[in-house]
């Protein structure tokens, strides 16, 4: 009785060892897309800035705040780094103007905000050149399998394999204060299949479209406001 439970230990183990090893060499499946509309030239200099607002259009909530943040921090990164001012300071120096709810939707509103008293002013003292506003969200599109787990005389184990397929899906919208006109769009999409797997262990393999995305649509957005500079 002793071997038997001894025998069927290691075979365990094993297997286990087998489990761990294929799928730490797997990941999730992701597949993407970009594709960008230019309207008009664009470039900057040094001392100027840019800033990148979460639009709170996309249904009807506002753009998570860690997906600008990766934006953020993709743009600001060699090589060719744009200087960002984050959103809560933008928000904070123009208060109450780009508020969610009083935020404009168009380069035509802008205009009427900038007939403000002190708005233009601000802005200039900020030295800020583009606006870029990003709208979307990453959602779960579906979701299945099974994953069921037992405690036994042989130890605690987990069998089976569940999965979840997310899409994340974002534009930008690239306004030049300078010239107060929409330079053009960028949209960016991933979709990508992540799975739970478990035979013992459960071994989660990410597939994290949301972080293909950020950098994918960071990237461009770089490329796009430095132009052919």
């Amino acid at each position: 009785m002793v071997q038997n439970i001894s025998n069927a230990r290691c075979s365990l183990m094993l297997a286990m060892l087998l489990w761990t090893s294929l799928f730490t060499l797997l990941s999730g499946c992701v597949s993407s897309r970009i594709e960008q509309t230019r309207h008009a030239d664009t470039g900057i200099s040094p001392d100027e800035v840019a800033v990148l607002l979460g639009r709170a259009s996309y249904n009807d909530k506002q753009t998570e705040a860690s997906f600008t943040d990766c934006v953020a921090d993709v743009m600001s990164q060699e090589p060719n780094p744009i200087r960002l001012i984050t959103q809560a300071e933008f928000q904070d120096r123009m208060y109450p103007w780009f508020e969610p709810r009083t935020a404009p939707s168009s380069v035509a509103e802008l205009g009427q905000i900038f007939a403000q008293p002190g708005v233009k002013e601000r802005i200039e003292e900020a030295k800020i050149r583009y606006l870029a506003w990003i709208d979307g969200d990453t959602i779960t599109i579906k979701s299945g399998g099974s994953m069921s787990c037992t405690i036994s005389t042989f130890g605690a184990g987990c069998l089976g394999v569940s999965y979840w397929e997310e899409d994340a899906s974002y534009e930008a919208s690239i306004w030049d204060i300078q010239t107060m006109t929409e330079t053009g769009q960028i949209s960016a999409e991933a979709t990508g299949t992540s799975y739970l797997a478990g035979l013992v262990i459960p071994i989660p393999i990410l597939a994290r479209p949301g972080n293909v995305t950020c950098k994918q649509l960071a990237n461009q957005i770089k490329d796009f406001i430095i132009g052919d500079q």
